[in-house]
């Protein structure tokens, strides 16, 4: 029976926790796909990548606005994806070589299952540790609609990898997956159809952002809303969802983007002393220990918002204590923000309005319109906004969504004011703001306060 003095289950954010500090150490990394996980391989690089080249082409498409001539064809899909992947492949591809190179360090390209306390069965050996991380990610979740398992539907884990761009994808969703890759394949000339079953994109959004979303995807393709699926159906090339009322939508790819779930299933956890809650989550504590003793737990099986930003941070925490088991720093998740990358951008940190209504929390607000400041002029955006609540005693930043161009880029602002412990006059105030630049966004928002 092999042996390890740590065993970390998954190669993305769980493969940043070796350090020189562990040269002495017999160290484990199991691995079943790419390294670099999720993220680098099927997430946030690639996807980000792929926005990117999304805005340029329809940056091009409504050049006019600007009073420009310009225009924007269908893309060279082989050449947008093959400039994405073929770097992000050989990343993932020297990561792993690097992991095997080292004495120290053996890699399995198996996925676990835990068989009892600290052993896992890894490829039909049975491996055990003194100390286990399991950091072994999320998949896609796929509803349970009559027929869909007779479909070839992709998800985000293959849809970006596609061989030719789809002439009309239908994307089922309405969460950020969704909204992020119906922007990328109408950006890039794709057809696209939006199928949700809500009355607005993004739920747990702030609900003016989920507004102000939705009528614009609305405008810019077919989104349609409030559909209840019968069945799912393959015929002659085509995918077919038939709607409760007897309509249909066809289209020559079916994106299936409602939701992720945790991995913790695949790996037996429970064999291995490790509890999760009603919705599969490892259970951890506030330093991230499951309830196995010497086991932790990082990352999209124990975060249910599934951020690579959080994920990192965690591993940091981990790697810590795994070296020093006197250290009881625990984790901070007091100011997490969140971004999603369609068009327009939005990005949020904090509770909701809706939120704190429903936590009887008081709270004064302030919204801005992009168009009301000078470099909302320059870019002629007439939907974006910044909208900001705070504590009408304290005057603390409670929390912060903004829809528009650059919208991750600006709440970073309110992040670091937030977790300096500064309120909102002296984020307001006590500093120079460039003008006319467009963070006067968030400093004109902030003075409505």
């Amino acid at each position: 029976m092999t042996h390890h003095d740590l065993l970390i289950l998954g190669g993305g954010s769980g493969n940043t926790i070796v350090g020189p500090e562990h040269d002495d150490w017999d160290v484990g990394i199991a691995e079943p796909a790419e390294f670099g996980g999720t993220c680098m391989n099927r997430g946030c690089i690639p996807s980000k990548m792929l926005v990117h080249a999304a805005d340029v082409s329809l940056a091009a498409r409504n050049g006019q606005r600007l009073g420009l001539r310009t225009s924007a064809a269908a893309a060279d899909w082989p050449a947008v994806r093959d400039r994405v992947f073929n770097r992000i492949d050989s990343i993932a591809a020297n990561g792993l070589a690097y992991r095997e190179s080292l004495e120290n360090v053996t890699v399995y390209r198996h996925s676990a299952r835990f068989i009892n306390d600290r052993t896992v069965d890894l490829g039909g050996e049975a491996v055990t540790a003194d100390r286990i991380v399991l950091a072994i990610g999320a998949r896609p979740s796929i509803p349970a609609i009559p027929g869909i398992t007779t479909v070839p539907y992709r998800t985000s884990d293959d849809v970006m990898r596609l061989d030719t761009l789809p002439q009309h994808l239908v994307v089922l969703g309405g969460g950020f997956i969704a909204v992020e890759m119906a922007h990328i394949f109408d950006g890039l000339g794709s057809r696209v159809t939006i199928v949700h079953r809500g009355d607005q994109l993004l739920r747990g959004t702030d609900d003016d952002i989920r507004r102000r979303l939705t009528a614009t995807y609305t405008e810019r393709m077919d989104v349609q809303l409030n559909t209840s699926i019968e069945r799912a159906e393959f015929l002659n090339g085509a995918h077919r969802l038939i709607f409760s009322d007897g309509s249909t939508i066809e289209g020559d790819q079916l994106l299936v983007a409602t939701g992720r779930i945790p991995n913790a299933d695949l790996a037996d956890v429970a064999a291995g002393g490790i509890g999760v809650n009603e919705h599969g989550y490892v259970i951890t504590d506030e330093r991230l220990r499951t309830t196995a003793e010497k086991v932790w737990a990082l990352g999209d099986v124990t975060n249910p918002v599934q951020l690579k930003h959080t994920a990192n941070d965690e591993a940091r925490l981990v790697a810590r204590q795994l070296i020093d088991d006197a250290d009881h720093t625990t984790i901070d998740r007091r100011f997490v923000p969140h971004a999603i990358f369609g068009h327009p951008q939005i990005a949020s940190v904090g509770p909701t309005e809706a939120e704190l209504l429903a936590a009887a929390r008081p709270y004064v607000v302030a919204v801005r319109d992009y168009s009301e400041t000078a470099y909302g002029w320059a870019m002629e955006d007439e939907s974006g906004f910044a909208k900001v609540l705070a504590d009408p005693e304290t005057r603390e930043l409670l929390g912060a969504h903004i829809i528009g161009p650059q919208a991750p880029t600006l709440v970073q602002l309110l992040v670091q004011g937030m977790a300096a412990g500064l309120t909102v006059d002296d984020m307001a105030r006590n500093q120079l703001w460039i003008h006319p630049a467009m963070p006067e966004l968030v400093e004109q928002a902030l003075l409505a306060l």
